[in-house]
């Protein structure tokens, strides 16, 4: 069983939840970065944090922004465990796509109870990780934090397996989806145009082709095992150039 967790509204929750995953990119959370997030006016971002502040939930330094107390964080995660839990169950048991739950459960997760919430997590047989390739934290607040690159990062010739994706765009979500990148999908990276431009890859036996702000959002671990065979079958969108000599980021 989960213990009990501050009583606190939906959008201080919020807060939280959005100054943890901003904190995954080792920075504070500064006001403009909270509301840019949250999709709010940084003018009343200061507020809610002072009232978290008081509750000993963050800790906020001028000028430097504000980082997750350990309470903070114990409740952040929880959040999140309540999220990823409704996310899977939506697509699992109720035949939701995996681009139509992160709404759904951004709505489900302020109100389910823990109680609910475990009974979910017990049906879906305690899973690790959401649709979305994303870790689960446990009931006791334990989480998964490696750190992945992104497929923009990686360079020709490198072969890795889909670990996650962001789930916060649907349309993000269907393109990746109509190029088979799902979490364990196995790529190898064939080339990389410069000047930003589209990323050539092989997804299982397919070539296909993809835009390097979609590269930026999926999170891969390298993956010796790809063949480095290039598939014959063309790439969408067209046959790929030769390989650039450039690397676009």
């Amino acid at each position: 069983m989960t213990k009990p967790r501050p009583e606190l509204t939906g959008q201080a929750e919020d807060y939280l939840k959005a100054i943890y995953e901003l904190e995954r990119g080792d920075a504070p959370a500064g006001t403009n970065a909270l509301a840019e997030r949250l999709g709010i006016a940084a003018a009343s971002v200061s507020g809610m944090l002072q009232r978290l502040a008081r509750l000993g939930l963050v800790k906020t330094e001028r000028y430097r922004g504000s980082r997750l107390t350990e309470p903070g964080r114990a409740v952040a995660l929880q959040l999140i465990r309540r999220h990823r839990i409704i996310e899977s169950y939506l697509v699992t048991r109720l035949g939701f796509a995996w681009d139509d739950v992160h709404h759904e459960a951004e709505q489900l997760e302020h109100a389910a109870s823990p109680e609910l919430i475990e009974r979910m997590a017990k049906v879906l047989g305690n899973p690790t990780a959401d649709p979305h390739g994303a870790p689960i934290p446990t009931a006791e607040g334990r989480v998964d934090e490696r750190r992945f690159e992104s497929i923009a990062a990686l360079e020709p010739g490198a072969g890795a397996r889909v670990a996650r994706m962001s789930d916060r765009d649907p349309k993000l979500l269907r393109y990746l989806a109509g190029r088979g990148i799902r979490p364990g999908a196995r790529i190898r990276i064939e080339a990389k145009e410069p000047f930003d431009g589209p990323i050539v890859l092989t997804v299982g036996r397919e070539r296909q082709t993809l835009a390097p702000g979609a590269a930026a959002n999926v999170w891969v671990e390298p993956d010796a095992s790809v063949s480095a065979a290039a598939p014959k079958s063309r790439a969408r969108g067209g046959t790929p150039k030769r390989r650039a000599s450039g690397n676009s980021r």
